[in-house]
């Protein structure tokens, strides 16, 4: 799969001011919007965790007025960024600030479209359905994973489908991305692992995607080794700042290369597993990537061989056959040191419920860039070898 450089191509980003404490900029940023009062999206986890308090502290010495909106749950749902919204209007804000991972950020997202347009949240799903620019946004990640922060993605779930859409568009990108390693200190290893497999198979979907190109590749393969090197040893030693700092320098670059290159069938089918079951979204991932690269090899043998390599394996003389076994062997073994080896059994997928999945999982757009054209009988088949 060789890109031709002379190809157009786009690549969006918010601006991002990555580093430690980079968090407490968010004020000024606020400020630089002309700002009167911000909305401040976040859940309730990350509001126990203090962060909350420390961002409406640094906006009150600023003198700058927020309402806080705090009724996310773990995915997102329709009715809570329709519930947003509308204390957004009614609270006469005009910049929105989400502190979180990808469900406060998404939520965000999400109030802004819903703002700006006056319409449901429902409406916007699909590529490029957004015609009005959302308010300022900022976004401040307290996950190193999920990568809202710099995507124009926001997945938000549809409880009356048990099903979470994708709405894709430039619009969404946010204006500021503060991403600041300090955060994620307050993250569980579960969390941790979770978020950052999340962001390993960005950046192999993102690398494999049949919209990757120069601009998305050198992140992609970053992303990786990044991902590669210092996850493990983060969740043996939680509190290494500098751990936490490389995984978070990661998750960016890998979001930086799937908002841009698209994803692949391993979001399509989590998208539509984590909506029918309510899972975190990292540990969807992390039961079908195995899988799908199974499924996916023979289709970019070079691309899968260039990941097998930047996740420290010598793959000289290997013949293709060999080095899919081993790239699967060293995904495997990633799974395990993490603790995320659940398979979907355990979690309640039936037999019976795979059809309804695989439907859905073929709607996501996410299926389009995948490297190896799928029907749904070859969903089906990947969910069954994933039971």
């Amino acid at each position: 799969m060789a890109h031709d450089v002379t190809n157009l191509r786009k690549f969006v980003s918010p601006e991002i001011v990555f580093g430690a404490g980079s968090r407490k900029a968010v004020a000024n940023f606020a400020s630089n919007f002309g700002a009167r009062k911000v909305f401040l999206v976040s859940d309730p986890g990350v509001a126990r965790a203090g962060w909350v308090a420390e961002i409406q502290t640094l906006l009150s010495e600023a003198g700058i007025e927020h309402d806080t909106f705090t009724g996310v749950s773990a995915n997102p749902r329709v009715e809570e960024v329709m519930a947003g919204a509308e204390q957004y209007k009614s609270a006469g804000c005009d910049v929105i600030i989400a502190i979180g991972g990808g469900s406060p950020m998404d939520c965000a997202k999400g109030v802004g479209i819903v703002s700006a347009h006056g319409r449901s949240i429902l409406e916007f799903e699909g590529v490029d359905r957004i015609t009005i620019p959302s308010p300022p946004l900022i976004l401040i990640p307290t996950t190193a994973g999920t990568s809202a922060d710099v995507s124009q993605f926001a997945i938000i779930s549809d409880p009356n489908r048990r099903f979470k859409f994708s709405i894709i568009s430039k619009s969404v990108v946010p204006d500021v991305s503060l991403i600041d390693p300090e955060v994620t200190q307050t993250m569980d290893p579960f969390l941790t692992a979770c978020t950052g497999v999340d962001a390993m198979v960005h950046a192999i979907e993102a690398f494999v995607s049949t919209g990757s190109g120069p601009l998305t590749d050198a992140h992609a393969l970053e992303a990786i080794r990044l991902i590669n090197t210092h996850l493990e040893p983060l969740i043996a030693n939680p509190s290494d700042a500098q751990l936490r700092e490389q995984i978070m320098l990661g998750s960016m670059q890998a979001g930086l290369a799937f908002s841009n290159a698209i994803l692949g069938a391993v979001h399509a089918m989590s998208h539509s597993l984590g909506g029918f079951l309510d899972l975190p979204h990292g540990l969807c991932n992390a039961m079908l990537l195995d899988h799908v690269v199974a499924f996916n090899f023979s289709a970019c043998e070079d691309r899968f061989r260039r990941i097998t390599e930047t996740m420290g394996i010598d793959t000289r003389g290997m013949t293709p056959p060999t080095v899919r076994k081993h790239l699967l062997t060293r995904i495997a073994e990633l799974k395990q040191h993490v603790g995320l080896e659940k398979r979907l059994a355990e979690l309640g997928v039936r037999t019976s419920d795979i059809p309804s999945l695989s439907g859905y999982a073929m709607q996501d757009p996410c299926i389009v860039t995948n490297p190896r054209k799928s029907t749904q009988r070859d969903v089906e088949v990947v969910y069954e070898e994933a039971l």
